[in-house]
């Protein structure tokens, strides 16, 4: 069979096997779905809409999260605040800062002001976030709130602390595009200089500051990538860390759109140094945290047990492509978005000595899984039929093969075999094509099939795979690649199957954990 193979597609590799469990049927409609579609073990809002997440801080045993939240999808809103122990169960607290009229809250960051730096008094939670003056979108600028009472409210400075300059004398249509884009900062204490460090999203560039108190902000210089077409920096993300050799590294990370070149639309980022005046990378060529289409405005924080080896990372599980639209967790439960698992970052040197960043699903996940299933290997030519359903789980595997050139797992297969979501290798691509799952009235064509690199010559991989009721995050090997995908499926997607083109493959170690429970 001939398949027609890109980065972006939207054709599906469906491949013989897949398509041997093929029946052909109608798409089912959202009005068939009306059970509940709300997440098992991801965090979701009670109800409306959820956007970006905001890096937690750690107090009284609690990491602290904000998320922009609003009641209508996409709409003007508040930083609202849920606490979690272990990065997996979330206590929901409401409006910690709330909007004002033409004044809505969005993008930024918290830090423990533990020194009383600010003058708020030890152990103050202080954030920077970006708010339109007076509603006018070039006057982006970033605002002060503080808390005493442990993150729950916030009380704001009335003047911004970051002045928008651009935005002040912005006149021409280049100039007030640039004004536009200057948001989301990201702050945190530079130890071996003994001040703040402030990063700030621009249309083309990031923009640094320093302080020693939180109010009073010096401009430093700009981090400038030459290539355009990455997009612009959105939730920038600056941190030290210790790779697994001993040694330290900073990185630069943001969100941005590359899909224009065929890269991801998620977190891109950059190892380089931090001397208190520049970020300096070691590659101007990014490396990307999600070869997904759903990993965005993403976020990294310090891990409370080893904050200098290990860090956490959530990101948004949208796109800014269809992010404006109704899902059906609209219909089904009133909410829209959630934030993916929260993933454990190390750093490990690269055999080209490049430095990476690893992810694996955060270790307290497994402990919510309330049965464990394994079966016995399976040699496939063709396709398997897994004697197993359900709608919230991991399948945890390993496929070898020699000959074969199209290899994986269905997952959200329905039980005439119509619907399903594709995860597998290809070529040199590693893909996760969810267009088979495309729902009616809620399509996310042609934004379907996603695709990270992988050696051509690969004859194996071992994946964890994990679904929940709208989402499949795909965690490949030692942790390199992860895809994550949003995924609407219907009611009977609940089957799992294997599939093998061009030859046999051999699945073993074949796990599944599931979640009949709701985190």
């Amino acid at each position: 069979m001939t398949h027609e193979i890109s980065r972006r597609s939207m054709f599906q590799i469906v491949g013989v096997g897949a398509l041997g469990l093929y029946a052909a049927s109608a798409l089912p409609t959202a009005a068939k779905a009306q059970i509940s579609q709300r997440a098992f073990y991801h965090m979701t809002p009670p109800t409306g809409w959820l956007c970006d997440p905001r890096r937690p801080v750690h107090l009284n045993g609690k990491y602290h999260l904000y998320y922009l939240h609003s009641e209508v999808n996409n709409g003007p809103g508040d930083w609202d605040h849920a606490t979690t122990t272990d990065g997996v169960s979330y206590t929901h607290h409401g409006v910690a800062i709330g909007q004002q009229p033409n004044f809505p809250v969005w993008t930024g960051s918290a830090v423990i002001d533990e020194a009383n730096t600010a003058g708020f008094g030890a152990g103050t939670i202080v954030a920077l976030a970006t708010q339109p003056t007076d509603g006018i979108r070039k006057y982006q600028e970033q605002y002060l709130y503080w808390s005493t009472d442990g993150g729950y409210s916030f009380n704001g400075l009335p003047e911004p602390v970051i002045v928008n300059t651009d935005g002040r004398s912005a006149s021409t249509p280049a100039e007030i595009e640039n004004a536009e884009w200057f948001r989301d900062p990201k702050i945190h204490w530079d130890s071996a200089r003994n001040e703040w460090v402030c990063v700030i999203g621009r249309a083309r560039y990031a923009v640094f500051y320093t302080s020693t108190n939180l109010r009073d902000w010096q401009l430093k210089r700009n981090f400038d990538y030459p290539n355009h077409s990455l997009g612009g920096i959105e939730c920038p993300d600056l941190f030290q860390m210790t790779a697994d050799d001993g040694t330290r590294h900073w990185v630069l990370g943001a969100s941005m759109d590359a899909y224009s070149i065929g890269l991801p639309m998620t977190y891109a980022y950059w190892t380089g140094i931090w001397d208190g005046e520049q970020f300096i990378t070691d590659d101007l060529e990014p490396q990307w945290l999600d070869w997904g289409w759903d990993w965005y405005g993403a976020v990294t924080w310090p891990s409370a047990q080893n904050p200098e080896t290990r860090r956490l990372a959530i990101g948004w599980m949208n796109n800014w492509k269809y992010a404006n639209r109704d899902v059906p967790t609209d219909a089904t439960d009133g909410y829209n978005g959630q934030n993916s698992i929260v993933r454990e970052l190390e750093m490990a040197v690269q055999s080209d000595g490049r430095y990476a960043l690893l992810s694996s699903p955060v270790s307290a996940l497994s402990g919510y899984a309330t049965t464990s299933v394994t079966f016995a290997d399976q040699s496939v030519d063709g396709s398997f039929l897994l004697p197993w359903n359900g709608r919230a789980y991991e399948l945890e595997l390993d496929i070898r093969w020699d000959s074969a050139t199209n290899v994986g797992v269905s997952v959200g297969r329905s039980a005439d075999g119509n619907r399903h979501t594709n995860i597998g290798k290809y070529g040199d691509e590693l893909y996760a094509d969810r267009a088979r799952s495309d729902l009616s009235g809620y399509s996310l064509s042609p934004y379907t099939r996603a695709a990270a690199p992988i050696d051509a010559g690969a004859r194996s991989v071992h994946l964890r795979i994990f679904v929940d009721t709208q989402s499949v995050e795909v965690f490949v090997n030692a942790g390199h690649t992860v895809i994550s995908q949003q995924v609407h499926f219907a009611e009977g997607d609940t089957g799992i199957s294997f599939y093998s083109d061009g030859g046999s493959a051999n699945f073993s170690g074949i796990t599944v954990r599931e979640f009949t429970d709701h985190v």
